[in-house]
C-alpha cells in the first residue's frame, strides 16, 4: 500500500523531472500537503517558478486522489485529498495487520550501537537517553522491514580494572557483593583510586591481566558477570534487548593490526612518538596509539567498525551517544572513509543533556549522577501513588502493573518527545501529567478508545498487528467519512507511514510522539462530534472500524517507542 506522500510525490516528480519534497501543510486552510522543489528547478532552468508550478499542475492526473491542486506563493503546490480517496485508503489500512505501512522493498542492514555501559559502574541517568533512543530507532527500522543488528558496546577493559583487581583481592566485602555488587565494585574502585601509594600495585595487577594471568582473568570475568546481571535487570524493566554485547576487550587483540594497516596504507603517521591520523578540517589529530604504546578509544572504534563491516556487511551504522562525542565520531568517520571502500552510511545520532529545574545537568544533592535504578523506582512509586488515589478499588497487583507501565512509560515518553539534539528540563509533574503530550495522556487515550468496544458489547479489541481479532461484525463495511471530524481523523491515520519514515530518516523519535499526540487530539474531536454506538448501520460499523484502527495505531506507535499500553487506568 503506497503512502499518500509517495503517490503525490511520484506524480509531481514525473511532471517536474526532478525530486519533489512533500510535507503536510503547516496551515490546513491551504490543503493537506505541499510540494516543494519547483523553485530549485526554476532557478536551474532560469524559469519563473510560479509559471513552472502552474505548468506542473496542468500536467498532473490526480482527480481520483485530490481536489485540483493549487499554486501558492512563489511556486508551492498544495493538495487537498478527496474524502472518497481517504476513505478507500483508511479502509485498506483497517484490513491490514500493518495498518497500511508497507514493508521496505529494498531492506537495509542497519547496525545500531547504543547504551555503552561501563562494567563495574552503575547505570546512571546519562545512559537513559542513549538506551531508549537507540531502542526506538531499532524498533522503527525493524517494523519497516529492515534487518537491524543492535550492539551494546560495553566498557570492559582499561586501567580501572587494575584498581578493581587490587581492591577485590584486598578489601572486598562478600556480603556487600551479594547485596549490591555494583555498589561494592564502585566502592573498591574509589578506595584504590584515592590512594596514590597504591597506583604502582594496581598497575602491576593490570599488566598481569593484560598478559593473561589466570587468576586475574577469572576475577575480571566475575566483574563482567556481576555487572551484566545487574544491567539486565534494568534492561528488563525498560523492555530493551540487544543482539550482541561486545565490549572493548573483544576488540583489544585487533588493535595492533588496525594501527599497522593504517600506517601501511599511509593513512596514519608518527608524530612525537605517537601514531596519528591528521583529519582535514580538524585542529587536532586522531591519536590511535600513544607514545607509550597504549591504544585509545578511536583505535577501538575503528577496530569495531572493521569487525562489523566484515561480519554483518551493513548499509548503515548508527551510533547513539551524547553530543560531547561529536568531534570524536567526525574524526573516526573521516578515517573510516579513507580506509574502507565502499563505506556504509555512518551516522552519529547525538543527544543533549537532561537538566534539573535549576538548568544544570541533573544530579543528586551530593553531585553524583542519579542512578538509573533509583530513577525508575521513583517513577513507579510516583505513578503508584496516583493510581492508588484514583483507583483504590483495583486489586493491588493490577495497580502495580498499571504503575509500572505508566511510570516507566512516562520517563521514556518525556525523553523521546524532546528534540534529541536539545537539552531538556526533567520534571516529574510534567511527565506524569494526565494532560498534554505525555505517556499517561496517551495511555489513557488508548484506554478511552478501547472502552467504546466494551460499551458497544462487541468484545475486547486488540491490535490486529499483534494477532488480536477485529471487532465482531464491523469489518464487512467500508469506512464512510461523512463528518469533517471523521475525515480529519482518517487523514491523520494515513500519516502514520510517512511519520515512521521521518523518524528513520531524521533519527528523531519526537516525530512519532508528536504524531500520536495529534492522533489523540483528532480522535477526541471525532468522539465529541460523531456518535459511535448510538449510530445506525452502516455508520455504526464504519465508526467502530475507525475507532479500532485508531487504537491499533496508538498501541503500535507506543510499542515502537518502547512503551506499554494498558487496558484500564
Amino acid at each position: 500500500m503506497q503512502s499518500v506522500t509517495e503517490i503525490l510525490s511520484a506524480a509531481v516528480e514525473r511532471a517536474l523531472g526532478a525530486p519533489a519534497l512533500l510535507r503536510p501543510c503547516a496551515n490546513p486552510q491551504f490543503g493537506d500537503y505541499q510540494a516543494n522543489g519547483v523553485m530549485a528547478v526554476a532557478k536551474q532552468t532560469k524559469q519563473n517558478p510560479r509559471t513552472l508550478a502552474e505548468k506542473i499542475v496542468s500536467q498532473l492526473s490526480l482527480d481520483n486522489v485530490c481536489e485540483p491542486p493549487t499554486v501558492a506563493g512563489a511556486g508551492f503546490i498544495n493538495f487537498t485529498l478527496r474524502g472518497e480517496f481517504v476513505g478507500a485508503q483508511v479502509t485498506a489500512a483497517a484490513r491490514d495487520d500493518r495498518h497500511g505501512v508497507p514493508v521496505a522493498m529494498k531492506p537495509k542492514t542497519v547496525v545500531v550501537d547504543y547504551c555503552g555501559v561501563n562494567v563495574a559502574k552503575p547505570m546512571h541517568i546519562g545512559h537513559i537517553r542513549s538506551t531508549i533512543i537507540g531502542d526506538c530507532l531499532a524498533r522503527v527500522l525493524r517494523f519497516q522491514g529492515h534487518r537491524v543488528i543492535t550492539d551494546n558496546h560495553i566498557g570492559d577493559w582499561g586501567t580501572q580494572f587494575g584498581m578493581l583487581l587490587l581492591g577485590w583481592k584486598r578489601n572486598r566485602n562478600d556480603d556487600a557483593i551479594h547485596a549490591d555488587p555494583i555498589a561494592e565494585l564502585l566502592r573498591l574502585y574509589k578506595l584504590i583510586n584515592e590512594r596514590e601509594e597504591l597506583r604502582a600495585e594496581a598497575k602491576a595487577e593490570l599488566v598481569k591481566l593484560q598478559q593473561g594471568d589466570p587468576e586475574n582473568l577469572a576475577i575480571w570475568r566475575k566483574f563482567i558477570e556481576l555487572s551484566e546481571s545487574e544491567f539486565t535487570k534494568i534492561y528488563d524493566r525498560l523492555g530493551v534487548r540487544f543482539d550482541h554485547t561486545l565490549g572493548e576487550s573483544f576488540y583489544n587483540p585487533m588493535l595492533p593490526g588496525v594501527v599497522a594497516e593504517l600506517r601501511q596504507r599511509g593513512i596514519a603517521t608518527e608524530s612525537d612518538g605517537a601514531i596519528c591520523v591528521f583529519v582535514a578540517g580538524s585542529k587536532a589529530p586522531l591519536i590511535i596509539q600513544k607514545a607509550d604504546g597504549a591504544f585509545l578509544y578511536g583505535t577501538t572504534d575503528l577496530a569495531t567498525l572493521k569487525y562489523r563491516l566484515d561480519q554483518w556487511h551493513p548499509d548503515e551504522v548508527i551510533y547513539v551517544t551524547d553530543g560531547r562525542q561529536q568531534l570524536h565520531f567526525q574524526q573516526v568517520f573521516a578515517v573510516a572513509r579513507q580506509w574502507f571502500q565502499p563505506i556504509p552510511d555512518l551516522r552519529h545520532v547525538w543527544f543533549g543533556t537532561i537538566l534539573g529545574e535549576d538548568g544544570k545537568p541533573l544530579k543528586t544533592r551530593s553531585g553524583d549522577l542519579i542512578k538509573l535504578e533509583d530513577l525508575l523506582n521513583e517513577a513507579e512509586e510516583r505513578a503508584l501513588a496516583v493510581v492508588n488515589a484514583k483507583n483504590p478499588e483495583l486489586p493491588e497487583e493490577t495497580r502495580k502493573q498499571i504503575a509500572r507501565a505508566v511510570g516507566i512509560g512516562a520517563v521514556k515518553y518525556a525523553d523521546l518527545s524532546q528534540s534529541r539534539t536539545t537539552d531538556y528540563i526533567f520534571s516529574w509533574d510534567k511527565m506524569l501529567a494526565m494532560n498534554g503530550n505525555t505517556a499517561p495522556y496517551m495511555q489513557y487515550a488508548y484506554v478511552r478508545v478501547q472502552s467504546i468496544f466494551r460499551k458497544a458489547d462487541v468484545g475486547r479489541v486488540t491490535s490486529r498487528g499483534d494477532g488480536g481479532p477485529a471487532a465482531s461484525g464491523d469489518a464487512a463495511y467500508n469506512i464512510i467519512l461523512a463528518h469533517p471530524s471523521e475525515l480529519d481523523l482518517a487523514k491523520q491515520i494515513l500519516r502514520f507511514t510517512e511519520t515512521l519514515q521521518a523518524v528513520a530518516d531524521d533519527d528523531k523519535p519526537n516525530w512519532l510522539t508528536a504524531y500520536l499526540y495529534d492522533l489523540a487530539g483528532k480522535f477526541s474531536a471525532f468522539y465529541d462530534n460523531c456518535p459511535v454506538i448510538q449510530s445506525a448501520e452502516p455508520t455504526r460499523s464504519s465508526r467502530l472500524q475507525l475507532c479500532r484502527l485508531t487504537a491499533d495505531i496508538m498501541k503500535r506507535g507506543l510499542n515502537l517507542l518502547g512503551i506499554d499500553v494498558i487496558e484500564q487506568m
